[in-house]
């Protein structure tokens, strides 16, 4: 069912790229709703010349045998096709990336890089879970097109290649049959070429001469999944109790109960049905939310966070450490007596995928405890003296009660009548905290070394009263990361300062591959292991 593609260098062997097939029933289950709607026209269709031909000749016995080959024809047309497509798609793992291969008249093939590797989703749509099939998909930073999707595999199977590909992002490599692996010193790194370049996937890396024994085409043992602590999860009844607090279901609420009294009254009853479409889009999107927030839990493990949800379809997402770009906590004014927060955050990858909005929360909705427990999983240091009362001040201050946050000054209340006392920003060591809104509150977070870029915004009015808002440009996603109406100078300030500040971080950053510290807690010793053997 797989097959090795061996890769020959000048001067050695680089380990063989092993390609995997997937689940054979995967076709059935990617274009069931296809295969449904095409039936379903064909009966249509039969039916209709089925009462055609019964009007102009009596042989209803061939029309019934031509309708039923027909679809034995085009049933087998295509299961087909299926089973072309799937015997034409494959993929492999190694070191440096996951590799996908399919196509039947135009072939493709896509690679994503593990040391770019934003997210690892585990994906269960209902037919899937009927059969205990599982999607992987592999979110990188490079665009709303650049993940790798994988699928559909036993839902084992998919935990293990996640396990895999976290293991080896983490900087666990394919080990040497004799015990050792090459050193970074005198040898060139996976994935780099001999001279210096990046090694493509087919450019074999010279063999050091400190390793001993023949290249092992994979890592033996396979990779286990990390064990987890679990750190908060959403009860249905929080979520139920949330969704009829927002104000868009009151709305539509009292909508409803005006039409219905109108109807009474004037005997309209086409004005009620016309309004059908708008209910359903209400129930449509709360449903769905619902849905996709069932059962949210988040925890922690040494590959990164967890986070599974999901009623229908289930997801279960696995974001490495230090792969959030920016995160933002919400507060509606109706959530404000329970002190409720939600969080939702921008990774790389995920911003063009918009198809699953929860995909980017973190926290659905939770009391600010639970806020801040999902705030230390992203950032467990902000680098402050007093953190607690820094963010005190970050979800709930204004600017008559500020210790640590510089706000709109008062001219700025002609352009922001409600929210110029709460617009403002503060610095920690670690991050840029930018705050907003007074109806619905407004907190988002950028570690320094996520600043992708800054910008500052001047429109006309801005410019007349001396009030610039200041930008901080993140990853596509749900969070803006903007402090709107500051005073000019002080906007400037900001902006040379934090530049700066960006630059340190990024040069003081972790490495990509964050686990190399902690490689044997990855995998089971293997005989021979030494102090050299660490990546």
């Amino acid at each position: 069912m797989s097959a090795a593609e061996p890769t020959s260098g000048a001067t050695g062997t680089a380990p063989a790229r092993e390609w995997r097939r997937v689940h054979p029933i995967t076709p059935v289950v990617r274009g069931w709703a296809a295969i449904a709607v095409l039936l379903f026209v064909l009966g249509q269709q039969a039916i209709e010349s089925l009462e055609y031909a019964g009007e102009v000749v009596d042989g209803v016995t061939r029309v019934w045998w031509l309708a039923v080959l027909v679809v034995l024809v085009v049933l087998a047309v295509i299961f087909g096709v299926s089973a072309l497509a799937w015997r034409m798609t494959s993929y492999a793992v190694d070191d440096d990336a996951a590799h996908l291969r399919k196509g039947i008249l135009f072939r493709q093939q896509r690679h994503a890089r593990l040391d770019r590797l934003q997210a690892v989703d585990v994906r269960q749509p209902l037919l899937a879970r009927l059969f205990g099939l599982a999607e992987l998909t592999l979110e990188v930073a490079g665009g709303s097109d650049s993940g790798v999707v994988i699928g559909f595999l036993r839902l084992d199977d998919a935990k293990q290649l996640r396990a895999e590909l976290l293991a080896r992002a983490a900087g666990v490599r394919a080990r040497r049959a004799g015990g050792t692996v090459p050193s970074p010193a005198g040898s060139s790194p996976v994935g780099i070429a001999a001279d210096g370049g990046p090694a493509g996937p087919d450019v074999a890396t010279e063999p050091s001469p400190a390793a001993t024994g023949p290249v092992v085409a994979e890592v033996p043992p396979p990779a286990e999944e990390a064990p987890e602590n679990l750190v908060y999860e959403v009860p249905p009844g929080r979520l139920v109790v949330s969704l009829l607090r927002l104000p868009a279901v009151w709305v539509a609420l009292a909508v409803l109960v005006a039409l219905v009294v109108f109807v009474l009254v004037t005997r309209a009853v086409g004005v009620l049905v016309s309004m059908l479409p708008v209910a359903f889009g209400v129930a449509t999107f709360l449903f769905n939310r619902f849905a996709g927030e069932f059962g949210f839990r988040a925890a922690i493990s040494p590959d990164g966070i967890r986070l599974r949800h999901g009623l229908l379809e289930t997801r279960a997402q696995t974001i490495p450490p230090g792969r959030v770009q920016a995160l933002e906590l919400t507060q509606g004014f109706w959530w404000r007596g329970k002190d409720w927060w939600r969080i939702k955050v921008n990774v790389a990858g995920y911003g063009g995928e918009e198809q699953n909005a929860t995909q980017n929360v973190l926290l659905p909705v939770g009391p600010r405890s639970e806020a801040m427990a999902a705030l230390w999983l992203v950032l467990p240091d902000l680098g402050a003296e007093d953190a607690t009362e820094l963010l005190d001040e970050a979800l709930t201050g204004e600017a008559r009660t500020d210790r640590f946050f510089t706000t709109s000054p008062r001219r700025a209340r002609l352009l922001d009548p409600i929210s110029w006392r709460r617009n403002g920003f503060a610095v920690a060591d670690r991050a840029l905290l930018l705050r907003g809104g007074r109806l619905t509150r407004r907190l988002s977070v950028v570690p320094h070394e996520r600043t992708q870029s800054l910008g500052l915004v001047q429109g006309p009015w801005q410019r007349r009263r001396g009030l610039t808002t200041f930008a901080v440009h993140s990853t596509p996603g749900p969070v803006t990361t903007r402090a709107h109406h500051l005073d000019t100078p002080d906007a400037q300030h900001l902006l040379a300062e934090q530049s700066v500040r960006a630059r340190a971080a990024r040069s003081h950053q972790t490495p990509e591959r964050w686990m190399e510290r902690v490689a044997p807690l990855a995998r089971p010793a293997a005989p021979g292991d030494g102090p050299e053997d660490s990546p």
